[in-house]
């Protein structure tokens, strides 16, 4: 797994991140989602560095093994803004001072804060799986709730993590499959899910956003500010967003200014089940005047 990679811990400003990282050319930052760490990305950045990209694929604040501060009252060490801080001092330590980004699931909410905070630093986003957290909680329903439910219990205080921490293996592990997750990559995760300040991080990650990341995300839609840099959205046809919203890219063009994106007929966890489509979408998205072809990609 991530044969021909570096990797090594960044030291921000109140945290040290776990990084992957190889390649030469155009750099990518590849940023994961719950519970998963950068490993996810194990089928995909090395795909990204044969077509000429150079690669990043970091653990996000708390998550697997990097390191943040303790959790606060107000949830800030746990931001969106925080975390992109975290990302934005990772890539310049590497030498790149404007990359393009991707964000699945979680880590699209850090990538939507960082194109946001440092439009300087985002040269094209790519966004998957996701909508904006004020958008999703502007359009909660009962079945949003239903279905969604894990946000609202994992941000009560204390009571989830009691109930996570007494088994954290049954909790994440039920649907996580070694076998098409990669038996590295689950053995990865399953080790960073058994330690309790890790499973503190990720619920602090969900916390912020009820709270301080939604209110960082309105008042960027009073400002009027929107997302300069090109952004493809691309979706798993076989998860929720479009039953929920229907066409994704509708609710996007609100925020951006230069949208395009499909879906991807997969399940959540695009990065371990298509990887192939995934890095094709990526890599056509960033270098879009020398796209790779699909031989050069799938080898």
């Amino acid at each position: 797994m991530f044969e021909g990679f570096a990797t090594g811990q960044v030291e921000t400003d109140d945290a040290s991140i776990f990084v992957r990282h190889a390649g030469s050319g155009p750099p990518v930052l590849l940023l994961h989602g719950h519970p998963r760490t950068s490993a996810t990305w194990h089928r995909v950045a090395p795909r990204l560095v044969d077509a000429g990209f150079s690669v990043v694929c970091p653990d996000l604040r708390g998550y697997g093994r990097s390191r943040g501060p303790a959790a606060n009252p107000e949830h800030t060490a746990h931001s969106k803004r925080a975390v992109a801080g975290d990302m934005l001092t990772v890539m310049r330590q590497l030498g790149h001072e404007r990359f393009c980004l991707t964000g699945h699931d979680r880590g699209s909410y850090v990538a939507l804060r960082l194109a946001l905070d440092h439009p300087q630093a985002v040269e094209r986003l790519a966004l998957v799986d996701c909508v904006p957290i004020s958008e999703h909680l502007r359009r909660a329903d009962a079945r949003f709730a239903t279905e969604w439910w894990h946000w609202f219990f994992f941000a009560q205080p204390d009571i989830p993590e009691r109930v996570i921490n007494a088994d954290p293996v049954a909790w994440y592990g039920g649907k996580a499959d070694p076998a098409a997750m990669g038996a590295e990559n689950h053995a990865e995760l399953m080790d960073a899910v058994a330690r309790p300040e890790v499973v503190r991080a990720m619920l602090e990650d969900y916390r912020a956003g009820l709270t301080v990341d939604r209110a960082h995300e309105e008042a960027d839609r009073a400002a009027g500010r929107r997302v300069t840099a090109p952004l493809r959205v691309l979706w798993s046809l076989q998860d929720d967003i479009e039953d929920l919203y229907g066409d994704p890219l509708v609710i996007w063009r609100e925020w951006a200014d230069d949208v395009d994106g499909f879906g991807i007929d997969s399940g959540h966890h695009v990065a371990e089940e298509k990887p192939e489509d995934l890095a094709l979408a990526l890599a056509g998205h960033f270098r879009p005047e020398d796209a790779p072809t699909s031989s050069a990609l799938n080898e």
